[in-house]
């Protein structure tokens, strides 16, 4: 397949026009709120949730941000990555879930979408068993938004019931850090983790601060007295170790992360790099709308560009096959895009639409890498399933079922990256958001919605579009012109991939050239737990819980 008009002759590809556009607006957020509070952060000789996070991780490694673009098209740009840091770590060599509080944002505050960051973040470490480690400096609810905050099923409370599920049931390990003030519910974090430590002279954790107990008893105490290192690790045992500063902080935390013991089931050391890959920011056309090759694509993933394809021949619109990500065994499934020719007496097929052989093809698929143990990695460009006499009569809706019920109901990990479309039910039957993957990405490419916007207004506004068109005029009336130049733009706006990722639709926007790298740490993450993957977490049967070695029993 030639090189896109994007090389370095050319104007940008649209990979490289949109990648640009997002690493302009990540640097922005990962700022969070300013020099100026940095600053201040450092005047008070403490580092930032972001220096924290490098300071605990291995020189080196990869950090897999999770949500860095949550919230940051809301309250007026003042919530960049809705105040905290959440993402997986490489601590002494193992995988590590890391929670970090930015009090450069609102003193780091819990806004609403505070809370859904963390609680994902809990989940990937309950659904993977792998370690969390929380860097807590919070002021506590960010008051203005409580009732975001506070009430619902998935508020605040959610965060303490994940907490005590991987502390009675899980044995998920939990370490807190407390590096600056903690305090009301939110003292229950760490409270309700396995480890807590506090640092001297800058944390502080207690149900009420200082002047909430002047104005509630009208004891005058100051805060190292009530809630200090010294107090809670000397006095009311609440805490078990006090540190210097935040250097010897982020030591103590490495070390105790690395007496853990070492995590069964990792996968295999990993392969070499694809040679002779085409660049990825080059395979796909300016215009969303148009074909190309997907198995380039796939080649470009997988581990010596080598997929064993399953059943190749039949219900070609849809790819299924073996391949490996850095040595990991992956079954992939994947939209091809483009004419697909028919069997004999056929009509072509749409690559990127669902018809009923494909769905029992890749429901067949599924269940056979279920019971072989191998992950699934789907690879998304679906603009849903076929409609018609023809599709309905050959049961569509029976083959559709059979492939999302095969996917809902798979125990190995699932790991989800949308290249390009993620349009109708076929999202959902990709391993959509709702049927819990273990991970889901986007290009920035990818675009998310119930259907493209051209199809929209056609749906919406088609008749009146048709009476307009074979009027005298032919001309579009200044109402209806306006109306359909609205919907479109609105259309465009929330299929942008950084609107689905402000909205937590999906876990990171990543960019093609670190697609392979991206995979291959989320499958070795999700490995940890061999099984099985459903819903945020699977309760061990309740007869091993308390038997000696168990795994679940008391520690």
């Amino acid at each position: 397949m030639g090189r896109e008009a994007g090389a370095a002759d050319g104007p940008p590809s649209r990979i490289r026009a949109s990648s640009d556009a997002l690493r302009s607006l990540e640097d922005r957020i990962r700022l969070g709120g300013g020099p100026d509070k940095i600053e201040r952060q450092h005047g008070q000789g403490k580092l930032t949730a972001r220096e924290r996070v490098t300071g605990l991780c291995d020189s080196g490694s990869r950090f897999l941000e999770i949500g860095l673009l949550v919230a940051y098209d809301r309250y007026e740009g003042q919530a960049p990555a809705a105040g905290v840091v959440t993402g997986i770590g490489i601590v002494h060599g193992r995988e590590v879930v890391v929670v970090a509080n930015d009090a450069t944002v609102k003193a780091g505050s819990w806004w609403p979408e505070t809370i859904a960051k963390i609680l994902r973040a809990q989940e990937i470490a309950m659904r993977c068993h792998v370690p969390i480690v929380y860097l807590v400096d919070s002021a506590g609810v960010n008051l203005p938004y409580q009732a975001g905050v506070f009430p619902g099923q998935f508020g605040a409370a959610r965060i303490f019931y994940y907490n005590s599920i991987m502390r009675r049931y899980l044995h998920v390990p939990q370490i807190a850090a407390v590096m600056g003030p903690c305090i009301a519910g939110g003292a229950y974090l760490p409270a309700l983790s396995d480890v807590i430590v506090m640092v001297e002279g800058t944390s502080f954790l207690g149900l009420g601060g200082p002047n909430l107990v002047k104005g509630a008893t009208g004891q005058t105490v100051d805060a190292e007295t009530l809630g200090g290192a010294r107090t809670h690790t000397a006095v009311s045992g609440v805490a078990h170790y006090a540190v210097p500063d935040d250097a010897a902080c982020l030591t103590k935390l490495r070390a105790l992360v690395a007496r853990l013991p070492a995590p069964t089931g990792r996968p295999a050391p990993a392969a070499p790099p694809v040679a002779g890959a085409a660049p990825l920011d080059t395979l796909l056309p300016a215009d969303h709308r148009m074909a190309y090759d997907m198995h380039a694509v796939l080649r470009a993933i997988l581990d010596d560009g080598a997929l064993d394809e399953f059943q190749e021949s039949r219900a070609r619109e849809i790819i299924c096959g073996d391949g490996a990500i850095e040595g990991i065994a992956v079954g992939v499934i994947a939209n091809h895009r483009g004419l697909v020719p028919g069997g004999p007496g056929e009509r072509p097929r749409v690559g990127g639409i669902i018809y009923p052989e494909s769905a029992e093809k890749v429901a067949y698929f599924i269940d056979r890498c279920d019971r072989q143990g191998i992950p699934l990695l789907f690879v998304q460009d679906v603009s849903g399933f076929m409609v018609g006499p023809d599709a309905e009569h050959a049961g569509i809706i029976r083959a559709g079922a059979r492939w999302v019920e095969a996917m809902a109901t798979a125990r190995v990990p699932k790991v989800v990256v949308t290249v390009n479309h993620a349009s109708g039910a076929g999202y959902y039957a990709m391993a959509g958001q709702g049927f819990d993957p273990d991970f889901l990405f986007t290009w920035p490419t990818g675009r998310m919605g119930v259907m493209e916007g051209e199809s929209a207004i056609q749906a919406v506004h088609g008749p009146a579009i048709a009476a307009a068109r074979s009027s005298e005029s032919g001309a579009l009336p200044p109402e209806l012109a306006a109306a359909v130049d609205g919907m479109r733009a609105e259309y465009e706006a929330q299929l942008d991939a950084r609107y689905a990722a402000a909205r937590g639709f999906v876990d990171a926007v990543i960019y093609p050239e670190e697609t392979r790298a991206v995979l291959a740490m989320a499958l070795r993450t999700a490995l940890q737990n061999p099984g099985p993957h459903l819903g945020p977490f699977v309760l061990p049967p309740l007869a091993s819980v308390g038997a000696p070695g168990a795994r679940g029993g008391p520690s």
